[in-house]
């Protein structure tokens, strides 16, 4: 088999992407294939992923770096999402050139992975786009893990409230408020979670465009108000404007919903709600806190489409509704009403048959023909 492979993650801020290129370096390592991994320098977190000791981390600013340290001899190259145009305009001929779809492309440029040897999909929802739009996809979903024993643990599980920002350096407003965070936060008083009483629903994911989720609660929130003994968490951060937009979208329910920041002891945030809510589906490849919340036994509450469709198991890990965009939320209400008559919770972590497709050894399994396949492709 092949026994290196050069990894591209260039993304400074820590998502769901970071979490997979984790484990799959840990896979990887137990087939015996070791790692150099091009990170941003202002990615500080790698460190606590538990990275094995097979991978090295090369800290390049940008794909132009990378390219000029790759050597000119057969590699095998993985970027997290589509290769750099640089790369991809000056390969060696003898490289093999390949990508993780952390993205569906439904919706988004569908000439994102052209020139690409191949395109490994997180899901089947992502592998259908690729093919509709012509690109080299692997045959089968390369579904993430619940990899929360590797994820940082706070100190006895308490929670504290964070900055509902992360800051996209990008932007002069959010350089300029990132700059005066450090210096206004230490007036605030620290706000340690406590749960409230009556039916705790949670979001645990980062604020971003592609969850939608001031959409969503545009529909929801009006719903959510109909039912004062609902409450909504959010541990998550996000750009100014992501967060601005579901602030003034979920105003109308103020005093039901609390932002908490983002936290690094997602098992501790598991454990203090009663069900997981995810965003809306088709800008969504996979939802590794989706996979992530089942195996710490939470149920989710998810729109029927893909990808959700294909992970979570309707009335054993979790419960589906209709697309609230299509009735105005009318089918949230019914399954709101029905959670809160439900008198024994469902318990996600006793559907072993549905989390086996989601564990580490099951991803190592899936690994593997892929590691033959490129070990096929690099043969003199």
């Amino acid at each position: 088999m092949s026994k290196k492979i050069f990894q591209i993650n260039l993304q400074p801020h820590f998502g769901g992407g970071e979490v997979y290129t984790a484990f799959l370096c840990r896979a990887l390592d137990r087939l015996g294939v070791s790692t150099t991994l091009f990170a941003h320098p202002d990615a500080t977190f790698w460190g606590q992923l538990g990275l094995p000791a097979t991978t090295r981390i090369e800290r390049t600013p940008d794909a132009a770096a990378v390219l000029a340290t790759l050597p000119r001899a057969p590699l095998w190259l993985l970027s997290h999402g589509p290769l750099p145009q640089c790369i991809l305009s000056g390969r060696d001929p003898h490289w093999l050139l390949t990508a993780m779809a952390h993205m569906p492309l439904q919706g988004r440029n569908p000439r994102s992975f052209d020139r690409h040897d191949m395109v490994f999909p997180v899901s089947g929802w992502v592998r259908s786009g690729l093919i509709d739009a012509g690109a080299a996809a692997w045959n089968e979903a390369l579904y993430g893990v619940a990899d929360v024993d590797h994820r940082p643990e706070a100190a006895n599980h308490a929670i504290h409230r964070q900055s509902r920002y992360d800051w996209d350096r990008r932007k002069v407003r959010d350089r300029l408020l990132g700059h005066l965070q450090p210096f206004i936060q230490p007036f605030f008083k620290q706000v340690t979670f406590e749960k409230r009483p009556g039916l705790t629903l949670g979001i645990v994911s980062r604020l971003t465009p592609i969850k939608q989720f001031p959409l969503l609660f545009s529909s929801l929130a009006p719903v959510l108000a109909r039912y004062p003994m609902v409450n909504l968490e959010i541990f998550g951060s996000g750009g100014y404007a992501s967060v601005r937009d579901l602030d003034q979208v979920l105003a109308p329910v103020a005093r039901q919903v609390r932002f908490w920041g983002q936290q690094t002891d997602v098992r501790a945030v598991f454990k203090k709600l009663d069900y997981l809510m995810t965003g809306l589906p088709e800008k969504e490849a996979l939802g590794l806190n989706v996979i992530e919340a089942q195996a710490c036994d939470l149920p989710v509450l998810a729109v029927q489409a893909p990808p959700f469709t294909e992970t979570v198991a309707d009335s054993l890990t979790g419960f589906f509704y209709r697309d609230p965009r299509e009735d105005a939320g009318a089918d949230f209400a019914q399954l709101l009403g029905r959670l809160l008559a439900l008198p024994t919770p469902l318990h996600p972590a006793q559907a072993s048959e549905h989390l086996a497709r989601f564990s580490f050894d099951t991803f190592v399994e899936r690994l593997r023909p892929i590691v033959c396949w490129a070990n096929e492709r690099l043969k003199p």
